[in-house]
């Protein structure tokens, strides 16, 4: 069958937008500075970003009077964005006058600290930092707002469609719609293509409760029915409206008149056909937020290619050099692919002990090519401690071992994927795995590669492979199946793992850059695969008494 226009065709969605949430931020202090001579100090928080050192203020709370331990009534509610690092700063204040005019007030102590690091703790306490030295304690709570998220299973057929080709029956697909703020909408959910045919029955299909109405039970969505053309020119057949909250009061039989906008009040005119349900389910989806905060870890581990391929070290046209500096003064695109990434993901680890492997190297006393080797040279212990943990692993191994190949990297991606079997076999959403694979060229072994791939999409990981170097790396895109399931003859995958992307792509834009494009689908994977394996977030009823 041709394939539709340029835009997503029927049949595929439109990628996961990265995950904007939004949270509140409940603040409190201990064991205050008391400013004030004849009563105690009246503090204030007020919370900035830093970017790129500049303090911008987000908000701040109320003044408490007399308090050197107060809880703050008034939340901060900011933007939270997984896959960057938002660095926050927390200063508190003696307030004496009614204006809270913090240019006039006494510093009270400060907490310089990452918005990561806030969500993935239940509560996060550390000490204020008053002129060099500690001073009391700040506790800051994040809670997502939003309220609950839910998934919506719908089955959906349609009755006696009008007829839009001349010489054959419509091929109708249909689009969901959710309503935006200034009343126009934006494309949530595509069906498949059903061909010839008026009376068409569409695969089974779930969609995301924030996808569809933004979390909202009475926002409006609208469900278009087209009949496919290949020159890309879809005939509309006709639209209704429905909302969540009718949804869940909704069975079986259900149906809705489709009605074509031009056709609407013509005499004789019912309607275009019919939407049935055959089934309509609404299951509570858990967040990303709420997987972190009850205890779900996530797991970095590092792969780095060490085949010829990247040149000798030692020439300074080597994508492995790094002169006679350490990694981190001078560093190539495998060490600054490693940063950008290791530092989002970093705050989600609580012992930032990460397993860092290389491949495609001839390791002494033997001399024999290794597929896969610990960076440390510890071969019962590959964990680093730390993003530095690994550089400094990774420096002594450009040193220490023979740069060779083939370049495979299946042996990698199944031992990852065996560490996220043994977790998988807790029955809980306790630990996600996630593998970033540094390679400079197409894989030798792509078919063991795929099949691994394809055994791990039913286990908690994900894989990020960033392509360094100037190679052609357009094979290497199939393996980020963005608009079809990964396969390889007979065998598809339980849901798309990979992302890939060339590092050359980001080299004129900040390294932000970078860790966004690669990390932004990562929290809609790992919230998607634990409500499929129906795996609450740990700590549950705890979670909630916040």
């Amino acid at each position: 069958m041709a394939q539709p226009p340029p835009y997503s065709p029927p049949g595929t969605n439109p990628p996961p937008a990265a995950m904007v949430s939004k949270v509140e931020l409940s603040i409190s202090c201990n064991g205050l500075r008391d400013a004030d001579i004849f009563s105690k100090s009246d503090p204030l928080c007020v919370v900035f970003s830093d970017i790129s050192g500049r303090l911008q203020e987000i908000g701040r709370t109320e003044r408490i009077d007399d308090n050197l331990n107060p809880k703050f009534h008034k939340q901060i509610v900011m933007d939270y964005h997984f896959e960057e690092v938002q660095k926050l700063v927390f200063k508190v204040f003696d307030i004496d006058d009614n204006n809270n005019d913090i240019s006039q007030a006494d510093f009270l102590g400060k907490l310089e600290c990452t918005l990561g690091q806030v969500v993935s703790s239940t509560n996060f306490t550390r000490a204020l930092d008053y002129n060099g030295r500690d001073y009391g304690t700040i506790t800051i709570h994040a809670q997502e707002q939003g309220g609950e998220q839910q998934s919506v299973h719908l089955t959906l057929k349609g009755v006696k469609l009008d007829k839009k080709d001349w010489f054959g029956k419509s091929d109708p697909f249909l689009e969901f719609h959710r309503q935006l703020l200034d009343g126009s909408y934006a494309l949530a959910h595509r069906t498949e293509v059903k061909m010839k045919t008026l009376n068409p029955s569409w695969k089974p299909m779930k969609i995301n409760s924030r996808r569809l109405c933004n979390n909202n039970p009475d926002g409006v969505i609208k469900v278009e029915c087209y009949d496919w053309n290949k020159s890309g020119s879809h005939d509309l057949i006709g639209v209704f409206t429905t909302t969540l909250a009718e949804l869940e009061g909704v069975s079986a039989g259900k149906s809705w008149a489709l009605v074509h906008p031009s056709k609407k009040g013509k005499r004789g005119y019912r309607h275009s056909g019919e939407i049935i349900a055959e089934n309509i389910q609404i299951k509570r989806e858990y967040s990303f937020i709420e997987y972190i905060q009850g205890g779900c870890e996530l797991n970095f581990v590092v792969g780095i290619d060490f085949t010829g391929s990247n040149g000798n070290p030692q020439d300074p046209s080597s994508l492995h050099y790094i002169g006679g500096s350490h990694a981190y003064r001078n560093p190539n695109q495998y060490v600054e692919a490693l940063k950008a990434v290791g530092q989002v993901v970093q705050d989600y680890d609580s012992d930032q002990l990460y397993p860092a492997f290389g491949f495609g190297a001839r390791l002494p006393p033997t001399w024999n090519v290794s597929h896969q080797f610990s960076l440390n040279g510890d071969p019962h212990n590959p964990d680093c401690q730390g993003i530095q943990g690994i550089l400094t692993a990774y420096e002594q191994c450009i040193n220490t071992v023979q740069l060779y190949g083939p370049t495979n990297a299946s042996p990698i991606i199944g031992n990852v994927a065996r560490m996220a079997r043994e977790a998988l076999h807790q029955q809980q959403a306790s630990n996600y795995y996630i593998l970033l694979m540094l390679t400079d060229g197409i894989l030798t072994d792509m078919d063991q590669t795929i099949h691994t791939i394809i055994e791990a999409s039913e286990l908690p990981m994900s894989i990020i492979i960033i392509g360094v170097g100037d190679a052609d790396f357009d094979d290497m895109e199939r393996l980020d199946s963005d608009d079809k399931l990964l396969s390889i003859g007979s065998r598809v995958a339980k849901r798309d793992i990979v992302q890939f992307v060339p590092f050359r792509e980001f080299k004129n834009v900040p390294l932000s850059k970078l860790a966004a494009s690669v990390l932004e689908e990562l929290p809609g994977q790992i919230s998607e695969y634990f409500n499929e394996k129906r795996f609450q977030p740990l700590n549950l009823a705890h979670l909630h008494n916040y």
